[in-house]
């Protein structure tokens, strides 16, 4: 009996969720790109001006801690974003709780490395990279 419990104890502290290792790095995901324009606090804990700053919001299917704070999406993951010839880079700080897990949400400042805002919705590829 008791080794069922050490096994049930061992079992319950094993962390749930994607580790650091099972972020798909650059694996290209076609999509698409939006952007946004929030000014405050990001998933990551850090404050954020996605109207002057250069950074992204990944999709919930990819965030796995119920503290996105300590996610490993916050441990220095960037993605890499191209359209039409162009790439942008940008470290992932946020998370977009309404993105389908191919949908990146773009700073106004990134997107517009891309594409015109008025475009509103772009398809792109993009990919996890290590910052």
């Amino acid at each position: 009996m008791r080794r069922t419990w050490v096994l049930a104890a061992t079992l319950a502290l094993t962390p749930v969720g994607t580790a650091w290792a099972d972020i798909p790095y650059g694996q290209p995901i076609a999509g698409n790109a939006t952007y946004y324009t929030d000014a405050g606090y990001g998933a990551c804990g850090t404050p954020i001006d996605a109207s002057s700053q250069l950074l992204a919001a990944a999709p919930a299917a990819y965030w796995t801690t119920a503290n996105p704070n300590n996610d490993p999406l916050c441990q220095g993951v960037s993605v890499q974003v191209s359209y039409n010839g162009r790439s942008v880079t940008v470290p992932v700080v946020d998370k977009c709780p309404t993105c389908d897990s191919t949908h990146i949400d773009l700073s106004a400042p990134a997107f517009a490395q891309l594409a015109d805002t008025g475009l509103g919705n772009i398809p792109v590829t993009w990919s996890f990279v290590r910052s």
